[in-house]
Protein backbone atom coordinates (compact mmCIF):
# COMPACT_ATOMS: atom_id res chain seq x y z
CA UNK A 1 0.00 0.00 0.00
CA UNK A 2 1.44 3.39 -1.03
CA UNK A 3 0.93 6.30 1.32
CA UNK A 4 0.12 9.70 -0.25
CA UNK A 5 3.16 11.94 -0.45
CA UNK A 6 1.53 14.46 1.88
CA UNK A 7 1.58 11.80 4.62
CA UNK A 8 5.35 11.36 4.53
CA UNK A 9 6.07 14.25 6.95
CA UNK A 10 3.58 12.67 9.36
CA UNK A 11 5.41 9.34 9.10
CA UNK A 12 8.70 11.04 9.90
CA UNK A 13 7.12 12.92 12.82
CA UNK A 14 5.61 9.68 14.16
CA UNK A 15 9.00 7.94 13.96
CA UNK A 16 10.77 10.76 15.79
CA UNK A 17 8.03 10.91 18.44
CA UNK A 18 8.21 7.15 18.96
CA UNK A 19 11.99 7.34 19.31
CA UNK A 20 11.78 10.14 21.87
CA UNK A 21 9.25 8.20 23.94
CA UNK A 22 11.28 4.99 23.81
CA UNK A 23 14.50 6.84 24.58
CA UNK A 24 12.98 7.75 27.94
CA UNK A 25 12.90 4.09 29.01
CA UNK A 26 15.23 2.88 31.73
CA UNK A 27 18.19 0.78 30.57
CA UNK A 28 17.80 -2.76 31.89
CA UNK A 29 20.55 -4.23 34.05
CA UNK A 30 22.93 -6.52 32.13
CA UNK A 31 22.64 -10.25 32.62
CA UNK A 32 25.61 -12.15 33.98
CA UNK A 33 24.35 -15.72 33.56
CA UNK A 34 24.98 -17.91 30.51
CA UNK A 35 22.05 -20.31 30.00
CA UNK A 36 23.14 -21.10 26.41
CA UNK A 37 26.72 -21.91 27.38
CA UNK A 38 26.62 -25.42 25.91
CA UNK A 39 25.76 -24.11 22.44
CA UNK A 40 27.99 -21.06 22.84
CA UNK A 41 31.09 -23.09 23.58
CA UNK A 42 30.53 -25.21 20.46
CA UNK A 43 30.09 -22.11 18.33
CA UNK A 44 33.16 -20.53 19.95
CA UNK A 45 35.23 -23.66 19.19
CA UNK A 46 34.07 -23.56 15.55
CA UNK A 47 34.93 -19.86 15.25
CA UNK A 48 38.31 -20.40 16.87
CA UNK A 49 39.12 -23.23 14.44
CA UNK A 50 38.01 -21.13 11.44
CA UNK A 51 40.07 -18.22 12.69
CA UNK A 52 43.23 -20.30 13.10
CA UNK A 53 42.80 -22.01 9.73
CA UNK A 54 41.75 -19.11 7.50
CA UNK A 55 40.84 -15.75 9.03
CA UNK A 56 43.94 -15.05 11.12
CA UNK A 57 46.42 -16.13 8.39
CA UNK A 58 44.71 -13.74 5.97
CA UNK A 59 44.90 -10.92 8.55
CA UNK A 60 48.58 -11.68 9.18
CA UNK A 61 49.24 -11.58 5.45
CA UNK A 62 47.42 -8.25 5.25
CA UNK A 63 49.68 -6.83 7.95
CA UNK A 64 52.78 -8.06 6.11
CA UNK A 65 51.92 -6.25 2.87
CA UNK A 66 50.75 -3.02 4.50
CA UNK A 67 52.39 -0.40 6.68
CA UNK A 68 50.91 0.94 9.93
CA UNK A 69 50.02 4.18 8.14
CA UNK A 70 48.22 2.29 5.35
CA UNK A 71 46.23 0.31 7.92
CA UNK A 72 45.36 3.46 9.83
CA UNK A 73 44.15 5.21 6.66
CA UNK A 74 41.99 2.22 5.65
CA UNK A 75 40.60 1.95 9.16
CA UNK A 76 39.67 5.66 9.03
CA UNK A 77 37.96 5.14 5.68
CA UNK A 78 35.77 2.26 6.88
CA UNK A 79 34.91 4.01 10.15
CA UNK A 80 33.71 7.02 8.20
CA UNK A 81 31.90 4.92 5.60
CA UNK A 82 29.84 3.21 8.29
CA UNK A 83 29.00 6.46 10.11
CA UNK A 84 25.42 6.50 8.67
CA UNK A 85 24.69 3.55 10.99
CA UNK A 86 25.53 5.73 13.98
CA UNK A 87 23.62 8.69 12.54
CA UNK A 88 20.42 6.67 12.06
CA UNK A 89 20.63 5.10 15.51
CA UNK A 90 21.18 8.50 17.13
CA UNK A 91 17.90 9.55 15.55
CA UNK A 92 16.14 6.40 16.75
CA UNK A 93 17.42 7.05 20.26
CA UNK A 94 15.94 10.55 20.21
CA UNK A 95 19.34 12.26 20.51
CA UNK A 96 19.35 15.22 18.08
CA UNK A 97 22.61 16.67 19.43
CA UNK A 98 24.48 13.40 18.91
CA UNK A 99 22.87 13.06 15.46
CA UNK A 100 24.14 16.53 14.56
CA UNK A 101 27.59 15.71 15.91
CA UNK A 102 27.87 12.39 14.06
CA UNK A 103 26.55 13.97 10.85
CA UNK A 104 29.08 16.78 11.18
CA UNK A 105 31.87 14.28 11.68
CA UNK A 106 30.77 12.36 8.60
CA UNK A 107 30.62 15.50 6.43
CA UNK A 108 33.98 16.85 7.64
CA UNK A 109 35.85 13.58 7.12
CA UNK A 110 34.15 12.93 3.77
CA UNK A 111 35.20 16.36 2.44
CA UNK A 112 38.28 17.66 4.26
CA UNK A 113 39.36 14.11 5.10
CA UNK A 114 39.30 12.97 1.46
CA UNK A 115 36.34 10.52 1.64
CA UNK A 116 37.40 9.48 5.12
CA UNK A 117 40.99 8.40 4.63
CA UNK A 118 41.99 11.09 7.12
CA UNK A 119 40.31 12.15 10.36
CA UNK A 120 40.32 15.96 10.73
CA UNK A 121 36.98 15.75 12.56
CA UNK A 122 38.64 14.31 15.68
CA UNK A 123 41.04 17.24 15.75
CA UNK A 124 38.01 19.54 15.60
CA UNK A 125 36.49 17.87 18.68
CA UNK A 126 34.05 15.62 16.81
CA UNK A 127 35.17 12.35 18.36
CA UNK A 128 34.08 8.95 17.08
CA UNK A 129 31.17 7.61 19.14
CA UNK A 130 29.65 4.58 17.44
CA UNK A 131 26.07 3.44 17.94
CA UNK A 132 24.15 0.48 16.55
CA UNK A 133 20.65 -0.96 16.75
CA UNK A 134 21.65 -3.10 19.74
CA UNK A 135 22.47 0.00 21.79
CA UNK A 136 19.26 1.60 20.50
CA UNK A 137 17.20 -1.32 21.80
CA UNK A 138 19.05 -1.10 25.12
CA UNK A 139 18.21 2.58 25.48
CA UNK A 140 14.61 1.75 24.65
CA UNK A 141 14.64 -0.46 27.74
CA UNK A 142 14.91 -3.84 26.00
CA UNK A 143 16.83 -6.35 28.22
CA UNK A 144 19.95 -7.83 26.64
CA UNK A 145 18.82 -11.45 27.03
CA UNK A 146 21.20 -14.41 27.19
CA UNK A 147 24.72 -14.20 25.82
CA UNK A 148 24.97 -15.80 22.38
CA UNK A 149 27.82 -16.89 20.11
CA UNK A 150 27.02 -17.24 16.41
CA UNK A 151 29.14 -19.13 13.86
CA UNK A 152 31.49 -16.67 12.11
CA UNK A 153 29.64 -13.65 13.54
CA UNK A 154 30.93 -14.18 17.08
CA UNK A 155 29.69 -12.70 20.33
CA UNK A 156 26.27 -11.09 20.67
CA UNK A 157 23.13 -11.40 22.82
CA UNK A 158 19.48 -12.22 22.18
CA UNK A 159 18.91 -8.46 21.92
CA UNK A 160 22.05 -7.37 20.08
CA UNK A 161 21.61 -10.00 17.39
CA UNK A 162 18.97 -7.77 15.77
CA UNK A 163 21.63 -5.19 14.96
CA UNK A 164 23.01 -7.40 12.19
CA UNK A 165 19.96 -7.27 9.88
CA UNK A 166 18.72 -3.81 10.92
CA UNK A 167 22.04 -1.94 10.68
CA UNK A 168 22.55 -3.38 7.19
CA UNK A 169 19.78 -1.04 6.05
CA UNK A 170 22.01 1.96 6.84
CA UNK A 171 25.35 0.38 5.87
CA UNK A 172 26.85 1.71 2.60
CA UNK A 173 28.84 -1.52 2.24
CA UNK A 174 25.58 -3.45 2.14
CA UNK A 175 24.07 -0.95 -0.29
CA UNK A 176 26.99 -1.43 -2.65
CA UNK A 177 26.87 -5.23 -2.54
CA UNK A 178 23.09 -5.48 -2.86
CA UNK A 179 22.94 -3.35 -6.02
CA UNK A 180 25.65 -5.16 -7.96
CA UNK A 181 26.16 -8.62 -9.38
CA UNK A 182 29.84 -8.92 -10.29
CA UNK A 183 31.88 -11.91 -11.32
CA UNK A 184 33.28 -14.06 -8.51
CA UNK A 185 31.08 -12.16 -6.01
CA UNK A 186 33.47 -9.22 -6.28
CA UNK A 187 30.76 -6.87 -4.97
CA UNK A 188 31.56 -8.21 -1.50
CA UNK A 189 35.27 -7.37 -1.69
CA UNK A 190 34.88 -4.04 0.19
CA UNK A 191 33.06 -5.90 2.99
CA UNK A 192 35.74 -8.58 3.09
CA UNK A 193 38.48 -5.93 3.27
CA UNK A 194 36.63 -4.22 6.10
CA UNK A 195 36.45 -7.50 8.05
CA UNK A 196 40.15 -8.13 7.42
CA UNK A 197 41.02 -4.71 8.84
CA UNK A 198 38.97 -5.52 11.95
CA UNK A 199 40.73 -8.86 12.47
CA UNK A 200 44.09 -7.25 11.81
CA UNK A 201 43.54 -4.82 14.67
CA UNK A 202 42.76 -7.73 16.96
CA UNK A 203 46.17 -9.31 16.42
CA UNK A 204 47.78 -6.55 18.47
CA UNK A 205 45.61 -7.51 21.46
CA UNK A 206 46.28 -11.25 21.35
CA UNK A 207 48.84 -10.92 24.13
CA UNK A 208 45.95 -10.36 26.54
CA UNK A 209 45.02 -14.04 26.15
CA UNK A 210 48.37 -15.27 27.48
CA UNK A 211 47.77 -17.08 30.74
CA UNK A 212 43.97 -16.82 30.46
CA UNK A 213 42.42 -19.84 32.20
CA UNK A 214 39.33 -19.99 29.97
CA UNK A 215 39.42 -17.96 26.71
CA UNK A 216 35.66 -18.46 26.20
CA UNK A 217 34.90 -16.74 29.52
CA UNK A 218 37.42 -14.00 28.69
CA UNK A 219 35.70 -13.20 25.37
CA UNK A 220 32.23 -13.40 26.93
CA UNK A 221 33.05 -11.01 29.76
CA UNK A 222 34.99 -8.67 27.46
CA UNK A 223 32.01 -8.45 25.11
CA UNK A 224 29.60 -7.70 27.94
CA UNK A 225 31.83 -4.96 29.33
CA UNK A 226 32.40 -3.41 25.90
CA UNK A 227 28.66 -3.30 25.23
CA UNK A 228 27.88 -1.77 28.62
CA UNK A 229 30.40 1.02 28.05
CA UNK A 230 28.93 1.72 24.61
CA UNK A 231 25.35 1.71 25.89
CA UNK A 232 26.22 4.16 28.66
CA UNK A 233 28.40 6.31 26.36
CA UNK A 234 31.59 5.31 28.18
CA UNK A 235 30.32 6.12 31.67
CA UNK A 236 28.32 3.21 33.12
CA UNK A 237 26.97 3.48 36.70
CA UNK A 238 29.06 1.97 39.46
CA UNK A 239 26.37 -0.58 40.33
CA UNK A 240 26.39 -1.87 36.74
CA UNK A 241 30.17 -2.32 36.79
CA UNK A 242 29.93 -4.12 40.13
CA UNK A 243 27.22 -6.38 38.73
CA UNK A 244 29.41 -7.39 35.79
CA UNK A 245 32.36 -7.98 38.11
CA UNK A 246 30.29 -10.11 40.45
CA UNK A 247 30.66 -7.60 43.27
CA UNK A 248 27.63 -7.17 45.52
CA UNK A 249 26.60 -7.00 49.12
CA UNK A 250 27.54 -10.65 49.60
CA UNK A 251 30.92 -10.26 47.86
CA UNK A 252 33.73 -11.91 49.83
CA UNK A 253 37.22 -11.04 48.51
CA UNK A 254 38.84 -13.69 50.72
CA UNK A 255 36.63 -16.38 49.15
CA UNK A 256 37.57 -15.19 45.66
CA UNK A 257 41.27 -15.18 46.56
CA UNK A 258 41.06 -18.68 47.98
CA UNK A 259 39.30 -19.89 44.84
CA UNK A 260 42.06 -18.41 42.69
CA UNK A 261 44.72 -20.07 44.84
CA UNK A 262 43.03 -23.46 44.43
CA UNK A 263 42.96 -22.99 40.64
CA UNK A 264 46.64 -22.08 40.55
CA UNK A 265 47.53 -25.01 42.80
CA UNK A 266 45.60 -27.55 40.72
CA UNK A 267 47.82 -29.88 38.64
CA UNK A 268 47.97 -28.75 35.02
CA UNK A 269 47.63 -31.25 32.19
CA UNK A 270 50.57 -31.48 29.83
CA UNK A 271 50.29 -31.58 26.05
CA UNK A 272 50.28 -35.40 26.08
CA UNK A 273 47.29 -35.38 28.46
CA UNK A 274 49.25 -36.54 31.56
Amino acid sequence: MQFPSRWKPLKVLALVTFSLVMAGCTIAKPRTDDPWERWNRKAYAFNDAADRAVIRPVAVGYRKITTPNMRRVLSNFFSNLRMPITMVNNLLQGRPKDFTRSTGRFLVNTTLGLVGFFDPASQMGLKLQEQDFGTTLAKWGVPDGPYLVLPLLGSTTARDVFRFPVDRLADPLSWYASHRDLRLQAQYMPTWLFLITLRSRGIEAEGLLEGVYDPYVFYRDAYRQQRVYRIYDGNPPVEVIELLQGVGEDFDPEELLEEQRSINAAPQKTSDGS
